[in-house]
């Protein structure tokens, strides 16, 4: 079977090119009246009018195109004379590829919820909001790689499997070859023999590339990892996922400050790039999120809509603040005095929740904030010591709508701090030698950040569950696709 060259729907539809031939391949979202087509290859939100002749089209033929169906159309593309569309094709022939039965499509056109779609996330990429959806993650992506890139940053490729525990988290998946019975029986006895297991010794998928990225970027100076990160923990929210993916630059000869700037030129950069080349899908987005916030209580709405609230990130000057200052805006704040904050702050030491980051983002500055200066308790081993010995060269970025969409640190470069650091926190020196080598030969200082890749594809999207913003979803109790 010879495949015939096609066009792509977004190109028809994109020009003003009329009275040609071409032939267009996708899948029927309607037919109606044994006559007009709507189409969609997924090119593009919109679906192309195809126009077929019911008289002449032999009616077996007719039979077979269904909602669901894949099709080839060959004919003239002209101006359309319905609304809705500038051109349309009028087709000569038409070929089924593949029959989808009416009756047991799950698809059919009309408003589907997202927890349905979720358990036919092999089938949700036909729909338009998951269509928009997963453009957007391309060109999220695409965006961020191409930042990095015009800027002299080399991708780094950091080990998926690893021995270390970068954020001391605790919380990994093992990864092993063993008889599990085996493991079992042995654990009984006197422990694991992990020598005899495939790599030597315990091992486990990765949650971060960030210890690696600092190898790198100790001899290559500008790198960043952009791969699937793994979290073991049994969340069963509409913000965690057991597979997600990092952007992690890491950055020598950099501070704290510098870190930060990068940061945010990062986030404004990919935000203009997807408003300027996917305005179409966001405004679908926008449109279908509003729908369905009619729903909810005014309180509980979006402060303003998806394009507005992108735009508002891009033209805004970043508030920094020290956590101390934002403590201490906490504390006085209205919400904590009157009771209204889940966690009350009380002071200085507290983890700030997902409450007190949006307060300060949409209530008090009314832009995205940079947090700096965090009590070492409650960041990771590796950030930088400030000279009053309380807190910790670290940045957190907030976002309207989403909390923590970044956090970073300028590196802990100095080997005696360090190490002090590790054995206050339990972790094992003996297996970070590696680690440590970057301090003992060379060092400098150096700074980077994680961005939950995830997160600002909901963010760019206005989709408020992680699970639909990643084709195939894991989290407890689900591996499914």
């Amino acid at each position: 079977m010879t495949m015939q060259k096609r066009t792509k729907i977004s190109t028809v539809l994109g020009s003003d090119k009329k009275d040609y031939q071409a032939t267009v391949m996708g899948w029927v979202r309607t037919f109606r009246n044994n006559q007009f087509i709507a189409l969609n290859d997924g090119s593009t939100l919109k679906t192309l009018q195809v126009v077929v002749d019911r008289e002449t089209m032999d009616e077996a033929l007719l039979k077979r195109i269904a909602t669901g169906a894949a099709i080839s159309a060959t004919g003239t593309v002209v101006e359309s004379q319905g609304r809705g569309q500038t051109v349309e094709l009028v087709a000569d022939s038409v070929e089924v590829f593949g029959d989808s039965d009416p009756d047991k499509y799950p698809l059919q056109p009309k408003k589907h919820s997202l927890e349905f779609l979720r358990e036919i996330a092999h089938l949700r990429f036909r729909t338009n909001t998951f269509g928009a959806v997963f453009r957007l993650r391309h060109a999220i992506a695409y965006s961020i790689h191409k930042f990095f890139n015009d800027r002299g940053y080399f991708y780094i490729h950091s080990p998926i499997i690893t021995g270390s525990d970068a954020e001391g988290a605790g919380e990994m998946f093992q990864v092993t070859t063993m008889n599990l019975e085996q493991v079992e029986k042995e654990a009984e006895g006197d422990g694991v023999n992990y020598k005899k297991d495939f790599f030597g010794k315990k091992t486990h998928l990765t949650v971060s590339g960030q210890l690696q990225a600092e190898l790198a970027a100790l001899s290559l100076s500008q790198v960043y990892t952009f791969g699937p990160t793994f979290r073991a923990e049994n969340s069963n929210t509409s913000r965690h996922l057991a597979e997600f993916w990092m952007i992690e630059p890491e950055v020598a000869f950099a501070d704290i400050d510098d870190n930060m700037d990068l940061a945010e030129d990062m986030l404004k950069y990919v935000i203009k790039y997807c408003m300027d080349n996917f305005k179409e899908d966001i405004e679908f987005l926008q449109q279908r999120l509003e729908n369905e916030e009619k729903q909810k209580p005014a309180a509980e709405r979006s402060p303003m809509p998806l394009m507005e609230k992108l735009e508002f990130c891009v033209v805004q000057e970043f508030e920094r603040l020290t956590y101390t200052e934002a403590i201490q805006i906490l504390k006085n704040s209205k919400p904590n005095k009157k009771g209204k904050f889940q966690f009350p702050i009380e002071g200085f030491g507290a983890d700030l929740q997902s409450e007190h980051e949006r307060y300060l983002v949409e209530k008090h500055f009314k832009k995205p904030v940079i947090l700096t200066g965090y009590p070492k308790e409650i960041k990771a081993f590796y950030m930088r010591m400030n000279d009053d010995d309380k807190t910790v060269a670290a940045m957190d970025i907030l976002f309207p709508g989403i909390g923590e969409m970044v956090g970073g640190s300028q590196r802990e470069e100095r080997l005696d701090k360090l190490t002090k650091r590790m054995e206050e926190m339990d972790i094992p020196l003996d297996e970070m030698q590696w680690f440590l080598d970057t301090r003992r030969f060379g060092s400098c200082p150096h700074a980077g950040f994680g961005l939950g890749f995830e997160r600002l594809v909901m963010f760019i999207t206005g989709m408020s569950n992680i699970r639909d913003v990643i084709p195939f979803p894991r989290y407890p109790g689900s591996a499914e696709f």
